[in-house]
């Protein structure tokens, strides 16, 4: 059979590779670190766990509003309200099946073919797959590291073509951990406005920051920013709920009803035990959460330090997220070796470390090195990677 010219254009996801390797040479019994999942290794918080048994005690396991239940709908505007100072009305919200699902829905319900959306990269690996998904073009944007990973305004107006209709901001950022400072993306939401380009602001990591950086949403600057802006979000990195699917979007009505309607098309509603989770999550001010940030804190210091002390790796020290994403190019070519690529793989087979390559996101000369493992196992991560680098050093 033949398949649909779409999905013949998706590009692997190269974490999911990485990943799906080590697991299997684990399996074979080796001892191997991975350095590729992006989620939280604490478990979910027992107070969420409990009210999602205490749901599915109490019947609630039935069909729930495509878009997500009131309750929940409710609890987002309240975390709004909050942490942003953005008022929505429950009808801008849609709740999706996790932050993924609510950017796949968007990019579906606002593209036709040819239509462009600027990726600034290094970016996260589905963003230009969805986009070619929905028909659009992704135009991707690539950064200096020198300018911290960010893209400039002038940058940014250059990228602009009659077919432009959305940008993609990330921030704090996959995979770099960087942050947009509140006069930063003042510059760039001025420009979208003046050319009526759509904003699509993924603001999952908001909550993992370890400097004293402020996180800023860009639809807070101003009304006309906010009526220009979709911000996507969800519980699974502030919560640790990777499993729990959920995410959601805040935007203009017209798109959030667009994204409902497509959803009662699709997956009918989110999980409601999962909702009645995420409820939870944003009822109650939990203490473990400072506990987590200040865990990831502690080994983003130590790791950063072991990493750029190998030889040939170069870094700039993240500020958010949970990921390190070093420039290994003169280490690979210190090792003999014509690729990223190649070098991640042979770490990987012989020092048992898996990384992810930077071509998955749109950077061939660096790797994204995800910390939220115990402390002892990415001093022997680094550890092992350092002696690979020396050992094959010609």
């Amino acid at each position: 059979m033949q398949l649909s010219k779409r999905v013949e254009t998706l590009t692997p996801s190269s974490t999911l590779a990485i990943t799906a390797k080590a697991k299997e040479l684990k399996k074979q019994g080796h001892d191997v670190i991975g350095l590729g999942a992006g989620e939280p290794d604490f478990n979910t918080p027992e107070y969420i766990l409990e009210a999602a048994q205490e749901a599915m005690k109490n019947g609630l396991t039935k069909y729930t509003p495509s878009g997500g239940t009131v309750e929940l709908k409710q609890a987002i505007v309240k975390k709004f309200e909050k942490d942003n100072e953005l008022s929505y009305q429950p009808e801008q919200i849609i709740v999706t099946s996790g932050a993924k699902h609510a950017l796949y829905t968007l990019f579906q319900v606002i593209l036709n073919d040819g239509d462009e959306v600027i990726v600034p990269a290094p970016y996260w690996v589905s963003y230009p797959e969805q986009i070619k998904l929905a028909g659009g073009k992704p135009v991707i944007l690539k950064s200096l590291e020198e300018n911290e990973f960010k893209i400039t305004p002038e940058e940014l107006r250059a990228a602009i073509t009659p077919n432009t209709k959305a940008i993609v901001i990330n921030s704090p950022s996959n995979p770099t951990g960087m942050m947009y400072t509140k006069e930063e993306l003042e510059a760039l939401g001025d420009i979208c406005l003046e050319h009526g380009i759509l904003i699509v602001s993924d603001e999952i990591y908001e909550k993992l920051i370890y400097t004293s950086d402020q996180h800023v949403s860009i639809a807070s600057i101003s009304s006309e920013l906010k009526e220009n802006t979709v911000v996507i979000n969800g519980v699974s990195k502030s919560h640790s709920m990777t499993g729990w699917r959920i995410g959601y979007a805040a935007g203009p009505q017209l798109i959030i009803k667009a994204m409902t309607s497509l959803a009662s098309h699709s997956t009918s509603n989110p999980t409601s035990i999962a909702q009645y989770a995420a409820l939870a999550a944003y009822e109650n001010d939990d203490q473990s959460l400072q506990e987590m940030n200040k865990a990831f804190a502690e080994r983003l210091d130590a790791f950063y330090d072991l990493i750029t002390d190998i030889p040939g790796i170069t870094c700039i020290k993240p500020k958010g997220a949970f990921y390190i994403f070093p420039n290994v190019s003169k280490a690979v070519e210190m090792n003999g070796f014509s690729s990223v690529d190649e070098w991640v793989n042979a770490i990987l087979e012989e020092e048992k470390v898996a990384l992810v390559p930077g071509s998955g996101f749109g950077f061939p000369e660096n790797v994204r090195l995800s910390y939220p493992l115990a402390l002892e196992d990415l001093v022997e991560a680094a550890k092992r990677i350092k002696r690979f680098v020396i050992n094959h050093h010609s």
